[in-house]
């Protein structure tokens, strides 16, 4: 695409197309990362969320076929030759696979993390013993803290999208957008830290900034404003399924 247009790349709606690519190279690390981390601890839940994590990139590759198509249909510009399908047809066949690889792979990650459920079943009996109490709190624990990484990332999801898509760097929104960054990377390393060693008042505080976290929903609000609907056209889709997900993973995480 950047072949054909060139310097026209950085306009607004053309932007979908690197934030795209960039939000998948940023997912299969965060995968990655995930299942080291899960193997090595031997964290059948957090095999667990890999397979639904996995299943979520397989509906976001999806949107963006949707999400694409507007961004560069119709063509206007010279070297579309007066064919406003021109762009779609040249990069349409490479996000039709991106799908079909992604649900291939799919099915085998169940499969595999099938045999090693069945493998690690052992690790929480030889961590807390047959003590069934235990065992509960041990798993609501491994929940809490997967919950966590994957709040992390669909804030990063949606932070991403709005600083290189949509937002401009003279808004009051960016700057909005830019500040909450360290503020919700402290709450989570704050949750995380006061779960592992017990800290009432620093787990209070994170619950409390995690109910102030969740008014980031109005953004889905602006999504579809008449006055600025237009501003996130080429965007809405992926950023309204980003800000659910991130809305209902902090919910769970604070019940």
């Amino acid at each position: 695409v950047h072949a054909y247009l060139g310097d026209t790349l950085d306009t607004a709606s053309y932007k979908t197309l690197p934030c795209y690519l960039a939000l998948f190279i940023l997912a299969e690390l965060f995968e990655l990362a995930l299942a080291y981390d899960a193997l090595r601890l031997r964290n059948v839940i957090q095999l667990l969320g890999i397979v639904v994590f996995h299943g979520a990139l397989l509906v976001f590759s999806a949107l963006q076929v949707h999400e694409t198509k507007i961004a560069i249909v119709p063509c206007y510009i010279s070297q579309c030759e007066n064919n406003p399908n021109f762009l779609w047809d040249k990069v349409m066949p490479y996000l039709v696979v991106a799908p079909c690889v992604i649900g291939a792979s799919w099915i085998l990650i169940m499969y595999w993390i099938k045999a090693l459920y069945e493998e690690f079943g052992w690790v929480i009996f030889h961590v807390v013993g047959a003590n069934p109490k235990l065992k509960s709190m041990y798993q609501y624990y491994q929940i809490f803290i997967c919950l966590l990484k994957f709040d992390f990332f669909c804030f990063v999801g949606v932070t991403m999208q709005l600083l290189i898509v949509v937002l401009t760097a003279n808004s009051a929104e960016f700057g909005v957008t830019i500040a909450a960054i360290p503020v919700v990377v402290i709450l989570l390393a704050g949750c995380a830290y006061a779960v592992q060693r017990e800290i009432k008042w620093l787990m209070s505080a994170s619950l409390v900034l995690m109910v102030a976290a969740m008014t980031y929903l109005y953004k889905l609000v602006r999504f579809y404003e008449p006055s600025s609907d237009q501003q996130y056209l080429s965007t809405r889709a992926t950023l309204t399924v980003f800000t659910i997900f991130a809305f209902l993973l902090l919910l769970a995480s604070f019940a």
